[in-house]
């Protein structure tokens, strides 16, 4: 008996989804409308391809990832048979990052963690490239049970979020920062840069108090400047200490007595080498708060201060949505580790 209803049966040739992974997920959505239940025999190999009007090598492929998944099971001469729930199979997760780096890879390995053996999860690159993240979409609709997403990107922020808006909200999980214009129900574990900046320079104030200058070295072309900057701006004209925003540190003009609020490793170390090469010493003469900790900060020249998130608790937090179902948004804020730089 076929419990496959005319509905699901619709392959649309034009897609960008295989024809494969529309035939699972077809039966995935069979199976969460229940018109497919535990113990149910899926029509044959053979009968579905006459019904799809696809070859019998598409069917096998659609079969075979569910089987992979947990989701069906075949039994030696006598066919496919719905084995569980998708909610109680081996859930399929794709975290998909901007790029890769050391608070990243906290990210995963504690999500990882978190969620367990009975997940299977793969991360993939978009690179700041909007194209690049929507073709990956569009050619991985359904396959993954959640999708959870940095949305940082180089431009053209519309053809993400156009692409982002074609996963149902219940599957997905943004991190770092929100997206305007999606409908509500998905999940959020985010950074309020502004604000976070603000608050942590002013619980660092007593550490900056003994320099005439802080300098923030950040640049203009990477995500979330704007809110960096006016959080930045908000803290030195409450506390009215000097300030002055730069793209880049030039070693030739580089001053003592001021503290410098680096963003990217190379304008660090410019700060250490030039202090060195001038004698000057961290933490007395010059200051350096560097952006997003690591397990190198925390040893280079003596330590480095640092403002940053807790990336653990992030990957932590997206696993929960994902192991409790439940969708929240949550502030992920910034912390100051006070070290020999400052």
């Amino acid at each position: 008996m076929s419990y496959l209803t005319p509905k699901s049966r619709f392959i649309n040739a034009n897609s960008r989804v295989p024809k494969y992974r529309q035939v699972a997920n077809t039966i995935l959505w069979e199976i969460e409308q229940e018109n497919l239940k535990p113990g149910h025999r899926l029509p044959s190999i053979n009968e579905t391809s006459a019904e799809y009007y696809l070859s019998r090598d598409t069917i096998v492929k659609a079969y075979y990832e569910l089987a992979h998944r947990g989701i069906i099971t075949s039994i030696p001469g006598k066919g496919f048979y719905v084995n569980t729930t998708p909610e109680k199979a081996v859930l399929k997760i794709v975290l998909i990052l901007n790029k890769l780096s050391h608070y990243k890879q906290e990210v995963h390995q504690a999500m990882v963690k978190k969620l367990g053996e009975e997940t299977n999860t793969t991360i993939f690159i978009h690179n700041h490239d909007a194209s690049l993240f929507q073709s990956f979409i569009l050619e991985n609709l359904g396959f993954y049970d959640y999708y959870v997403i940095m949305p940082h990107f180089n431009g053209n922020q519309e053809q993400a979020r156009k692409a982002i808006a074609k996963i149902p909200n219940n599957k997905l999980i943004l991190l770092d920062q929100d997206i305007d214009g999606l409908n509500p129900g998905y999940g959020l574990v985010y950074q309020d840069y502004q604000r976070d900046l603000e608050n942590t320079l002013s619980k660092a104030q007593k550490h900056l108090a003994k320099y005439k200058k802080i300098y923030l070295v950040y640049p203009s072309s990477r995500q979330c400047s704007g809110r960096i900057i006016k959080g930045f701006k908000a803290f030195c004209n409450q506390s009215q200490m000097d300030h002055e925003i730069l793209e880049k540190v030039n070693p030739s003009k580089l001053e003592k007595d001021c503290v410098y609020l680096v963003i990217e490793e190379s304008d660090l170390l410019k700060v250490i080498k030039t202090s060195q090469k001038n004698q000057w010493e961290l933490g007395q003469d010059v200051g350096i708060i560097a952006y997003n900790d690591s397990p190198c900060k925390e040893i280079l020249a003596g330590g480095i201060s640092v403002i940053t998130t807790d990336h653990r608790k992030m990957g932590v937090s997206a696993a929960d949505m994902i192991l409790n179902r439940n969708r929240k948004k949550l502030h992920n804020p910034f912390i100051f580790k006070k070290r020999a730089s400052l």
